[in-house]
C-alpha cells in the first residue's frame, strides 16, 4: 500500500468513527425510549454501522501505513496495534450488540459512549494519528 493510499484509507475509517461517536452523542442527548419512529432512526443506524465497519482491519491498516512510512520502533508499533486491535474488537461487540436490538434508547447510545473500551479506542486513534503524522514532518 502506497503512504498516500494508507492515509486515504485512514482517513476514511477516522471520519467514520469520529462521525459515529457524534451521532451517538447527539443522540444520548434526545432522552428517546427507542430509535423506532425517530426521525433520525435510520441516520443513527447508519453511523453506528460505518463505525463498526471502520474498525474491522483497523490495526492492519495502520500497521500497513506506518510501514509504508518507516515508522518505527517497528516491536512499539506492533505490541501498540495489538491494543488497538483490542479495542477495536471490544467496541465492534458493543456496537452489534446495539444493532441488534429492535430498538436503541438514548440510555444505552449514552451508555456505550460512557464505555472505557470505546474511550480507549478513541484514544489510540488519537496516539496513532499523532506518531503517523510527526512521521511526515
Amino acid at each position: 500500500m502506497s503512504p498516500e493510499a494508507a492515509r486515504e484509507e485512514l482517513s476514511r475509517r477516522a471520519d467514520a468513527i469520529e462521525g459515529g461517536y457524534e451521532m451517538m452523542l447527539a443522540y444520548a442527548a434526545q432522552g428517546l425510549a427507542s430509535d423506532q419512529g425517530a426521525a433520525n432512526s435510520a441516520q443513527l443506524r447508519d453511523h453506528l454501522k460505518r463505525f463498526d465497519a471502520a474498525l474491522t482491519g483497523l490495526a492492519q491498516t495502520y500497521r500497513d501505513c506506518a510501514a509504508a512510512l518507516g515508522v518505527g520502533p517497528t516491536d512499539a508499533v506492533d505490541a501498540f496495534l495489538k491494543t488497538v486491535e483490542a479495542d477495536a474488537a471490544t467496541t465492534q461487540a458493543a456496537l452489534r450488540l446495539v444493532l441488534g436490538q429492535p430498538g436503541i434508547s438514548s440510555q444505552m447510545i449514552d451508555n456505550v459512549n460512557a464505555s472505557i473500551h470505546v474511550r480507549a479506542l478513541l484514544t489510540d486513534v488519537f496516539i496513532i494519528d499523532e506518531v503517523l503524522k510527526s512521521s511526515r514532518s
